[in-house]
């Protein structure tokens, strides 16, 4: 594909460029997360004799965005948007935990049904939320970081490999911390490693499932925005907000 140079990228300068469609992508970045992470546990699937539960399908389609903003953005770009679905995450989080302790009105009947299923679809407990946060916080940075340093030992070129190589990094990342700091202690350890192996191929051949369409959508993006970011002179902190 095309380098659009940018000189913005030299020590010490910001990316001031306004893009078209950044801001539309963040958006459903941010949607598919809260989706996958609210509604997607509330159901567990068995198709074919194999069982999962319904978020996994659509999680990794974050990861995919992620591919994208990293890709075509930068990780600078990359990091505004994981701060925002984080931030997203903890009001949603909060917003579950008031909305479902509200005392209800008793003299409307449609409460006795409508509290115990929102308690099921967002009661989760603690410790499933706080993995659920921080799988997702350190996965995907570690997922942007992988993706912008294969992008510059590869020179830009064989895009299927820095995607399918920052999830399996990302995805490793987010299970090893997930599913440990929700289940353990509740699960034995062979469950807990056969649902994390199971969970982590499972996402990881989606991301290699979609690697068509990430090109489609990745080439036309630059072309729009007439952007191809390296991130030569990136601070990789993921404590900033800078450009």
């Amino acid at each position: 594909m095309t380098e659009y140079h940018n000189d913005v990228s030299r020590p010490g300068h910001s990316n001031p460029r306004h893009y078209k469609y950044f801001d539309l992508v963040m958006a459903m970045f941010v949607a598919v997360l809260l989706c996958s992470n609210l509604i997607g546990p509330g159901k567990v699937c068995a198709l074919y004799g194999v069982t999962f539960g319904a978020g996994n399908i659509f999680f990794p389609i974050s990861y995919i965005f992620g591919d994208i903003l990293t890709e075509v953005y930068g990780y600078a770009r990359a990091r505004k948007v994981i701060w925002a679905g984080f931030s997203a995450m903890i009001f949603a989080t909060i917003m579950s935990f008031v909305v479902l302790r509200l005392p209800v009105d008793p003299a409307e009947p449609y409460n006795t049904t409508i509290q115990p299923a929102l308690e099921v679809v967002f009661g989760n407990t603690g410790r499933i939320v706080a993995g659920s946060i921080a799988g997702y916080w350190c996965g995907d940075f570690v997922n942007s970081f992988v993706l912008a340093k294969m992008k510059l030992l590869t020179r830009g070129r064989y895009l299927w490999t820095r995607t399918i190589g920052s999830t399996i990094a990302g995805q490793f990342v987010d299970s090893m911390i997930f599913y440990p700091i929700a289940f353990l202690g509740t699960w034995t350890p062979g469950t807990m490693i056969g649902v994390i192996m199971f969970n982590f191929l499972f996402k990881v051949g989606i991301e290699a499932l979609c690697t068509p369409i990430t090109y489609l959508v990745v080439g036309a993006l630059k072309r729009a925005e007439k952007e191809d970011y390296y991130d030569r002179e990136t601070n990789f902190t993921p404590f900033s907000l800078k450009d």
